[in-house]
């Protein structure tokens, strides 16, 4: 595999990692009877930041290889 193919890859990474994020958030407040921004805000603080610090990590190595290719 060669560092374009490497840099595309972790940039789509990047981008699922991303939207998982946002999908977690709405599987977990699936029960909740009404919905609005500021339950959803709550719900994307209880989700923590581990997923958007690893898609921008990500992101970052797949500029870096996209760069060096």
């Amino acid at each position: 595999m060669n560092k374009r193919t490497a840099g595309v890859m972790f940039c789509l990474i990047a981008g699922e990692l991303f939207a998982i994020r946002y999908i977690v958030v709405a599987l977990f407040m699936s029960g909740v009877s009404s919905w609005n921004a500021m339950n959803f805000a709550a719900g994307l603080e209880y989700q923590g930041n581990g997923l958007i610090i690893c898609s921008i990590i990500s992101l970052a190595v797949g500029v870096l290889y996209l760069v060096l290719s």
